[in-house]
């Protein structure tokens, strides 16, 4: 595989892992999933070669669940339980966390202000999104995997990019979530919290975008090949 010219969206579907290096070089393959190793390393100044190799030596051994290989009720079922429950008991703690060290730190220059308001803003406009899959997307692809859902598709997809958008403004308000020296339990709570809580909207989004969408799309092509 030419990984250079490969792009992260089809890294990530197809070497079992290599979320996990992505995430340790801040690569964005889930919104920005279409951009190749080489342009996304690039632009941040990163060796794409250095990221490479490590693809390389994670593809070498076993791997975890291969999704591209999952029934779609079976995929729903696991971004259901796994992330859609889980974002769910996430925000409202990172919130109340969030309103505490601005109120305690307020004064702080390294005070992420604004931070509960876009937790919250985040909270509604995921809460909805996901929403919309559980009662219109989702059951349509449980009942049929080549079902035409073209339309609800790109609108999901719109609405990654938009959570990807706030995950930037998160970033900047919090420094890369980089905790200040001498940071309280409470502060330090709060960012721990949202790294796991960056990390797994992440892989939300990839296992939507990349592997369920992405099958959804082929398999609707494949049938209208077969019945052109």
């Amino acid at each position: 595989m030419d990984m250079l010219n490969t792009s992260l969206g089809a890294l990530a579907r197809t070497i079992p892992g290599a979320t996990r290096i992505f995430h340790q070089y801040g690569l964005d393959f889930c919104c920005a999933g279409k951009r190749t190793l080489q342009e996304a390393a690039s632009a941040l100044s990163i060796d794409p070669q250095d990221v490479a190799r490590q693809l390389q030596a994670q593809a070498s051994e076993p791997g975890g669940h291969d999704w591209t290989q999952a029934e779609p009720a079976e995929l729903i079922d696991h971004i259901l339980v796994r992330y859609h429950a889980v974002h769910r008991e996430q925000l409202p703690e990172l919130r109340r966390l969030a309103q505490r060290v601005e109120e305690v730190h307020q004064d702080s220059p390294d005070c992420p202000h604004g931070l509960a308001a876009l937790l919250e803003d985040i909270q509604h406009e995921l809460d909805s999104h996901m929403r919309k899959e559980e009662m219109i997307l989702f059951p349509i692809l449980r009942r049929n995997a080549a079902a035409p859902v073209g339309g609800p598709i790109m609108v999901m997809r719109m609405e990654h990019d938009q959570h990807g958008a706030e995950l930037e403004r998160l970033d900047a308000l919090t420094h890369g979530i980089t905790l200040p020296a001498g940071a309280c339990n409470t502060w330090r709570a709060l960012y721990l919290g949202l790294r796991t809580f960056k990390e797994d909207l992440m892989e939300h989004i990839h296992l939507e975008n990349n592997i369920l969408f992405e099958n959804a799309e082929q398999a609707l092509m494949s049938g209208e090949v077969q019945h052109g």
